[in-house]
């Protein structure tokens, strides 16, 4: 080990502090963080990887913490890999559909090496990551509103149509059948349809 110690002229005089008695480089580093930290989503998990220097990817360990794009830092969620390898995988069922993530990583001597102790080093750089969205039901079917504009004209087409019949029909001094009282009931029903649909909106 090794003594660390202050030394300083203080009105004249000559002092000498002694910081450390004992002190050993190896159990007070501080690490580089991680580089080329990159990220791979799919529909199922997002994985996440980083590099370190060979000599010491057996005895490391990290810290990962992500969050949404456009959140602070603070409200980020932190994550542990399993082993030492530089590497971790995120579920599906931790992140939202189509929303923007981005991560970042830091490393340290694991707790379990007692030839070294570190403290952790500063975050890396970040990587920006996004889970594939799924389609809603709502996207994959037309939407109430479109149903109406669809639902609208078709029923004003049909009533103009079988009005103009019964109209010549009447001039032509036949009786009116039955079924030309057909528009009343399409349009009782269009109204009908159309009130519930957007009571479902």
């Amino acid at each position: 080990g090794y003594r660390v110690s202050l030394q300083g002229n203080f009105f004249g005089h000559n002092h000498t502090y002694i910081t450390f008695p004992e002190y050993n480089p190896c159990r007070h580093i501080k690490l580089d963080p991680p580089l080329n930290i990159q990220s791979n989503a799919t529909a199922s998990k997002c994985q996440i990887w980083w590099s370190v220097p060979s000599v010491l990817a057996g005895i490391l360990q990290y810290e990962l913490q992500y969050k949404e794009y456009s959140t602070s830092w603070e409200v980020a969620l932190n994550k542990t890999p399993p082993s030492s390898l530089p590497q971790i995988e995120i579920e599906a069922t931790e992140l939202r559909g189509g929303i923007a993530y981005i991560a970042r990583v830091r490393c340290k001597v694991s707790e379990n090496e007692d030839s070294y102790h570190s403290q952790w080093s500063e975050w890396s750089q970040t990587t920006v990551f996004q889970r594939p969205g799924v389609p809603k039901l709502s996207e994959k079917i037309p939407n109430s509103r479109t149903m109406q504009f669809l639902l609208i004209p078709l029923s004003f087409g049909a009533l103009l149509y079988l009005f103009w019949n019964c109209k010549l029909s009447s001039r032509d001094g036949q009786k009116v059948s039955p079924a030309l009282t057909f528009p009343h009931q399409l349009l009782s029903f269009s109204r009908s349809i159309i009130c519930t649909m957007g009571i479902s909106r």
